[in-house]
């Protein structure tokens, strides 16, 4: 006749699925910061591709984010409740016994101790790991507030914090990852596999392995049960006043996703200016007058030079310098304007006085007997005089 295997209730359906949802969105979060803090190994891009680009990271990383937070707000009145209103006892905080009980477990792994201490509800190690998710989830909601809204956190404190934000918020997610990479999937899959998150029950045999001394004080009776009475008084403070926290803490939510006032919409939107109106029409250039080419020299003094002003001076000279470029000077006509230098010496193809000629239908566009001797001039070196 096969013996019938006790189990014991460890954790309530609530608390399983809080602890799912958590893992879901530690998960998505590290996914897609990682991804981006380490953008340029082959890896990380392969899963941004694979999450439709960084745009869509940082969406899934936001909601993530979103996701995380209200959970700590239901996170903290579910722990309220407990020590408030049930009286339970606040067996997660640290004491001296978990000291004692770590540095045994150390004597006991390096063989100087045959027994492993005596743990109750909570070993050292959970309470370490839990904290450890409290301290970190602290550090990265302040450094992860001051990147997605710095603006308002440079109206505090200087510019240098943004990207030391970015640096803590970074090593603190590597650190959490590898936390729990190397401590608890070996305390929780490989040393032991703990079944109590998906079915809620440890046997009596992991009771006894793991927390001897809550079994102990279940079998003694020493696990009493709230008053209903005192309960239903302590529910008559204890509501209102979370809902308050509840409410203050979902606003500030609010404000961290939704807060920031973006340089597009702070900064002044450009008035719309005319930069060039005149008054009459532009003429058109004056032409050269009848002359033929082997009259004008092949400098700039001797009628290069005069070329240029007389077909492009008026909007290249004087009071009005079209573009930045000015031809009312040799060296001006070498520096060129906006669009790049005007001549090059030796190389009609990328001065721009000869790039913006050659594609045709400008208003002062020369004749082709012209461009010839520029081109002759430029490519023997654009000599002054």
């Amino acid at each position: 006749m096969s013996k019938e295997i006790r189990s014991y209730i460890r954790f309530a359906l609530p608390q399983r699925i809080e602890h799912w949802v958590f893992v879901i969105s530690m998960t998505a979060l590290a996914i897609t910061g990682l991804a981006q803090k380490f953008a340029t190994t082959a890896v990380a891009q392969g899963i941004v591709s694979i999450l439709g680009g960084v745009e869509s990271s940082r969406i899934i990383h936001h909601y993530a984010a979103i996701i995380m937070m209200l959970q700590t707000i239901y996170h903290v009145g579910v722990v309220s409740y407990k020590v408030y209103v049930l009286r339970m006892p606040m067996s997660m905080l640290p004491g001296l016994r978990d000291i004692r009980s770590a540095w045994q477990m150390l004597l006991h792994n390096f063989g100087y101790k045959i027994n492993k201490p005596q743990e109750g509800r909570y070993t050292f190690a959970e309470k370490a790991e839990y904290w450890a998710v409290v301290w970190g989830t602290v550090v990265m909601a302040i450094t992860g507030f001051m990147m997605w809204n710095p603006i308002a956190t440079t109206r505090f404190l200087p510019g240098d914090v943004i990207p030391a934000a970015k640096a803590a918020h970074g090593g603190e997610a590597l650190l959490a990852v590898l936390a729990i990479i190397v401590w608890h999937l070996y305390h929780v899959h490989l040393r032991h596999f703990n079944k109590s998150m998906f079915t809620g029950k440890l046997t009596e045999d992991e009771m006894l392995a793991e927390h001897p001394l809550e079994l102990a004080d279940i079998k003694a009776g020493m696990i009493a049960k709230p008053n209903p009475v005192l309960v239903r008084k302590r529910q008559f403070v204890f509501i209102p006043v979370y809902t308050v926290v509840a409410v203050a803490m979902l606003w500030g939510t609010y404000l961290f996703v939704g807060g920031e006032e973006t340089a597009i919409t702070t900064v002044a939107p450009g008035e719309d200016v005319i930069i060039f109106a005149p008054l009459t029409p532009t003429p058109l250039p004056t032409p050269l007058p009848t002359q033929p080419s082997a009259q004008i020299g092949n400098t700039w003094v001797t009628g290069i030079g005069d070329l240029f002003r007389q077909n492009c001076g008026v909007c290249h000279a004087g009071e009005i310098i079209m573009g930045g470029l000015d031809i009312s000077s040799y060296q001006s006509a070498l520096e060129g304007g906006n669009s790049g230098p005007g001549i090059i010496p030796g190389n009609p193809d990328s001065s721009v006085l000869m790039t913006t000629q050659r594609t045709g239908g400008h208003p002062a566009q020369l004749s082709q007997e012209e461009l010839s001797l520029i081109i002759e001039w430029i490519e023997g070196g654009a000599p002054e005089s």
